[in-house]
């Protein structure tokens, strides 16, 4: 029996020893994959306790330090553009210019995807110094065979004794980073207090988005764009809203931004285009063979999903893709990345109506428009709100107006709101206007019934619609009902 019990124990024993010899590789096995391979830099783990020891030690001889957030801006378009082993060279890159800027006793770190940190023990007073240091050193171009890779750096910076610990002073500067992206990014700032306080409030908003997709909250609606020679009705422009349960209606420039920062925009995105195909399948179905345009983001315009999703929903609803309308912003459109010029050639091929928006704020040259598949250009509104009063808008938009003709272009000019600018840019040659001045946003419903007050004229001419747009489609055979 005793030789039984010492045979348990001594295998109880075997097997604790190869226990403590599993854990021991796990654990060294864990310390080597806490730097990241890419780069060799420690990821946000190892990072975190290299930091609490440092800031420990730091405390202890009641010194000073700073730490930065580095979060690069546009990297996402590198790896479009060029390709991810590229965009993995830049990185690298980026990794190694930190090493030698921080020297030796710095902490270097690879926290994220596109965002590392650098913690230095410099006085306050040389911490602006070091900032310049790396915004000067990251912003240099990385090239790569004969291609110059550059992007534009957020930094946050976050000190030490005066903004806390550890975590803390990490998660510090990762907000005063956010700041900085917030505001367009290619800067820096220092933590506050304000900056947390709008980051918990994003954060909020950010939740509270993801619900209102789920719960329905999102709606669609419809500003109506009008003939400049007849001032009638051709189509309408989609709006995204939001009815909050507490704000009420929230315009997309305030959740917009925050759905692209929190992965969104592409659920949004997808959710606007079906409903818009479906309420245009429905007028269409009533007699209402109106143009529907909706407005697609640059993160749509990246992703390989978003025009396979919009030719399967046009053959769904058995809609001609020359009856929608793609309003694409001029600064995404002069992106120039791989991606957005094969989603500029697949809409050309699908035969989608593409609207450049927003004309006038970016940075556009007639041989890039000349490549691109646009049949419209939309005169920004900051132009035309001076189009009435000052000469220098007058030029510009009539500058815009004599180019969109050599390039065979429509010219729209929206956020008309008196009849002084409409006279103005309908005498400058304008095709269409779009404004409070002929209709505010309004629902489907709404659209409906004013079409068919005007509808009831047999002929479909009734006043504030165009006529064509009442044509009859009973009679047309259902494969040709467009």
């Amino acid at each position: 029996m005793l030789w039984v019990l010492l045979g348990v124990l001594l295998g109880v024993a075997l097997t604790l020893v190869l226990l403590m010899a599993v854990q021991g590789r796990l654990a060294r096995a864990g310390r080597r994959r806490a730097r990241d391979r890419l780069t060799g830099l420690p990821t946000s783990r190892r990072f975190e306790d290299e930091f609490a020891t440092a800031l420990e030690a730091l405390q202890r001889r009641a010194g000073e330090g700073c730490l930065l957030y580095i979060g690069l801006d546009g990297f996402r378009l590198v790896n479009d553009e060029h390709g991810k082993a590229n965009g993995d060279h830049l990185l690298v890159r980026t990794a190694e210019r930190l090493r030698q800027i921080g020297g030796k006793r710095a902490l270097v770190g690879r926290l994220a995807g596109d965002e590392f940190a650098l913690w230095s023990e410099v006085p306050a007073g040389q911490t602006d110094a070091l900032v310049r240091q790396v915004l000067e050193a990251l912003t240099e171009p990385v090239v790569v065979g004969a291609t110059p890779l550059r992007v534009g750096l957020s930094v946050g910076v976050a000190m030490s004794p005066e903004h806390g610990g550890s975590i803390r002073l990490i998660r510090r500067a990762q907000t005063a980073m956010r700041s900085v992206k917030r505001l367009g990014g290619n800067g820096h700032a220092f933590f506050d207090a304000v900056q947390e306080e709008e980051l918990r409030e994003e954060l909020t908003l950010a939740r509270e988005l993801r619900e209102a997709i789920r719960n329905k909250e999102l709606e669609l609606l419809y500003q109506p764009k009008m003939d400049a020679g007849t001032l009638q009705v051709t189509g309408v422009e989609a709006l995204l809203r939001w009815r909050h349960p507490t704000l009420g209606m929230v315009s997309p420039a305030r959740f917009i931004p925050v759905a692209e920062r929190y992965g969104l925009i592409e659920t949004i995105g997808d959710w606007v285009g079906d409903t818009a195909l479906a309420q245009a399948a429905r007028w269409r179905e009533m007699g209402l063979r109106m143009r529907v345009a909706i407005n697609v983001s640059g993160y749509q315009m990246r992703s390989d999903d978003f025009i396979s999703r919009l030719e399967k929903g046009l053959k769904r609803h058995r809609l001609r893709p020359e009856r929608f309308t793609c309003e694409i912003t001029e600064s995404v459109a002069m992106e120039h990345t791989a991606a957005t010029g094969r989603a500029f050639k697949r809409l050309g091929a699908l035969g989608v109506h593409v609207s450049i928006d927003d004309f006038g704020t970016g940075y556009s040259s007639l041989a890039a428009l000349r490549q691109l598949p646009a049949q419209e250009l939309k005169i920004d509104r900051a132009f035309v709100a001076d189009v009435a009063t000052s000469v220098e808008a007058q030029a510009i938009a009539r500058a815009v107006i004599e180019m969109a003709r050599v390039l065979h272009l429509k010219v729209v000019a929206e956020g008309v709101e008196t009849a002084a600018q409409r006279d103005q840019l309908v005498a400058m040659g304008c095709d269409e206007l779009q404004g409070f001045l002929f209709a505010k946003p309004m629902s489907a419903r709404a659209i409906e019934v004013l079409a068919s007050e005007a509808g009831k004229v047999p002929s479909g001419g009734g006043e504030g619609f165009r006529p064509s747009i009442f044509v009859e489609t009973a009679a047309v055979p259902l494969d040709a009902r467009r």
